[in-house]
């Protein structure tokens, strides 16, 4: 048969793809036409539910080189030789917005990596900021659905919106940088990504300590003001997307240096504050940035839907030398994306191509829907067994470091302190008049449309970081008041 015939889905040749099987020129449809059933189940099924958050977004392969040798902090293999290469799979996309919504949207940006490594996938999913509204997973719905629709309107609500962030002053940090113009990126190519948690470096000895990552683009930072952005919205929807694939398909690879900021568990013992709370950063001044590698990105997907819509990334997707720590955002993500993966895209997610590991696969999960390999074949599906098959290594540098955990076993609320002010007022005083006018201006636009004692509220948070920065807010919104 000639390799152009269509078929349906189990190979059988189709006859006749325009026209169903119908009992006379005028009859009704049959149901053996299982041609056509074919096809109409497949298309009724053929787009994964939407991602709860993330849903919009562009991706690219490329890989990472290591520049330099890490192996004194961390039994990682992709980060032990200068010059080494790892492929890669980037996907970037906006955070609250539905799969049709604007990439200029004003909005955080998802930074998820995946290094096909010798040991496995190792994923590194950030944002495009170093820091997080929340710091307690138990907040992350309830902060999602303010960000999406009204349940009895289905419209974006500002009371919403406001209401849950100023009812959450840990927020500020991200919101200072959210509605500056770091909240409308100039495409994915022009903003840096950040790991926001903490994570452990784990050397041969089993030692480790603690880390960031900070992918800084080489193409340096550009952002669109926000009537650049508004206008976009209008004009190229889908402009992020576009100019990624555009930039690689004309050999324009982008790239990103790799850097790690690195601390001692003893220093993070005594810090000034909780060295796991991803609301807040480490300075620059006290823990430098270490150059660790280099990410290009320079071939796009072939299929969308195959490569960039079915990638699942987690951060509980690590390789010997890199593991957790107590974050507990991180902590709730280790179980939330696997468990949401499974649920978009099916049990066997992880045997998809673009999911796959490089890396050779053995264990006894057998069986589920969508089973793409030869499901093990005829070995047991169990251990210990007497009859071979996968065994778990007793290798040291395979095993989780020693860490300590005690205390009393509570809901341990983290207290609002006058720390939680500190960064955000320092971001505000660090910028240029021009960014503060943009920031204050962006925050009247968006802030007007709540009710009243939310604005007075979150006027509060705002002076409480920066007496100015909540002042220059009072007034734009009694200005916008005064024009209704």
């Amino acid at each position: 048969m000639s390799p152009n015939i269509m078929t349906t889905s189990t190979g059988t040749p189709v006859d006749n793809n325009q026209t169903s099987m119908t009992a006379g020129y005028n009859g009704p449809m049959l149901m053996q036409d299982v041609a056509l059933i074919d096809k109409l189940a497949h298309f009724d099924r053929e787009r994964a539910p939407e991602r709860v958050v993330h849903a919009k977004g562009g991706g690219a392969h490329g890989y990472f080189e290591c520049t330099k040798d890490m192996s004194k902090f961390t039994r990682a293999k992709f980060l032990n030789k200068v010059g080494k290469r790892t492929p890669l799979f980037a996907r970037f996309s906006t955070v609250g917005g539905e799969l049709g919504s604007a990439d200029t949207a004003r909005d955080p940006r998802g930074f998820a990596l995946k290094f096909y490594t010798e040991e496995g996938n190792y994923d590194m999913v950030g944002n495009n900021t170093p820091v997080f509204f929340i710091r307690d997973p138990s907040k992350f719905p309830d902060f999602i659905h303010t960000q999406k629709r009204h349940p009895q309107t289905h419209l974006k609500d500002a009371d919403m919106f406001w209401d849950f962030l100023s009812l959450v002053p840990e927020s500020l940090h991200q919101v200072t940088i959210l509605f500056s113009d770091r909240g409308t990126p100039h495409g994915f190519r022009h903003m840096h990504g950040y790991s926001s948690h903490t994570f452990k470096f784990v050397d041969e000895d089993g030692k480790f300590k603690y880390f960031k990552w900070h992918f800084r683009t080489d193409q340096g930072i550009k952002n669109f003001t926000e009537e650049e952005a508004a206008k976009l919205r209008a004009e190229d929807p889908d402009f992020s997307i576009h100019d990624l694939f555009q930039a690689i398909d004309s050999q324009n690879y982008p790239s990103w240096t790799a850097y790690v900021q690195i601390m001692e568990p003893e220093d993070a013992a005594k810090f000034k504050y909780n060295i796991f709370d991803v609301t807040k950063v480490w300075s620059q001044k006290e823990y430098k940035l270490h150059e660790v590698g280099k990410m290009v990105l320079n071939r796009n997907p072939e299929n969308y839907f195959a490569e960039v819509e079915q990638a699942a990334f987690s951060p509980g997707n690590l390789v010997p030398g890199i593991e957790p720590t107590f974050d507990r955002m991180l902590q709730g993500r280790l179980f939330s994306y696997h468990d949401t993966h499974r649920h978009r895209l099916g049990t066997n997610y992880t045997q998809l191509p673009i999911n796959r590991a490089h890396a050779k696969v053995n264990n006894h999960q057998r069986d589920g829907p969508m089973t793409m390999t030869d499901n093990g074949g005829g070995r047991p599906n169990y251990e210990p067994n007497s009859f071979g098959g996968p065994y778990q290594s007793n290798v040291a540098s395979h095993m989780y470091s020693i860490d300590s955990a005690e205390g009393q076993v509570a809901r341990h609320t983290y207290p609002l302190t006058d720390d939680d002010f500190v960064q955000p007022g320092d971001l505000y005083r660090l910028m240029t008049e021009d960014a503060k006018t943009n920031l204050v201006t962006n925050i009247v636009a968006h802030l007007k449309a709540a009710k009243k004692f939310i604005q007075e509220r979150q006027i509060a948070v705002f002076k409480r970081a920066d007496e100015e920065y909540g002042r220059r807010v009072e007034e734009g919104l009694r200005k916008a008041s005064a024009k209704v």
